[in-house]
């Protein structure tokens, strides 16, 4: 597991080493995305929640990856110029990661008939069955959704306990 200063200080020596000083880090509270460039803001980001439960060869590379979109710029994406940025950087990953993701933290909770649970971070809008019980939509596994408080003692053991 990263220590999160760890990851500060690698962030604040990336940003100095290859964008100008406009540029900041800073952890965010993200449960299901790595890390960020916001352009607008000129801020890179990384999530507190991601970073304290990765491997740091893997927060490394989100860092990686963030400044190559700063580096490329706003208009660049994924395509070819961040993809070059990327390499010479030393990025070797995908466009988005596969590691794990906070759902601990997600404030809804779904059960289907035969007791399978699932997780968002969003309210979900549409109705949803069992894809564990029957493939494709069937109204006999519809998903029954309830919201459950996430407290901030969730929080921090989200952080602790990795």
């Amino acid at each position: 597991m990263a220590n999160l200063e760890r990851v500060r200080v690698w962030a604040e020596r990336l940003i100095a080493l290859h964008l100008d000083a406009s540029w900041r880090f800073e952890f965010d509270n993200a449960k299901r995305r790595a890390g960020q460039c916001e352009f607008t803001r000129r801020r890179i980001t990384v999530s507190r929640y991601l970073a304290a439960r990765w491997e740091d060869d893997e927060i490394y590379q989100v860092l990686l990856h963030e400044i190559a979109h700063a580096m490329a710029g706003p208009t660049a994406g994924h395509g070819a110029k961040w993809r070059k940025v990327a390499a010479e950087l030393g990025y070797d990953g995908e466009r988005t990661h596969r590691g794990e993701t906070a759902d601990e933290l997600a404030p809804w909770v779904g059960t289907c008939p035969g007791g399978h649970e699932f997780r968002r971070h969003r309210r979900p809008t549409a109705r949803m069955s069992c894809s564990r019980c029957h493939r494709g939509f069937n109204e006999s596994h519809l998903i029954s959704w309830r919201r459950r408080d996430v407290t901030a003692a969730d929080r921090r053991m989200a952080l602790a306990e990795r």
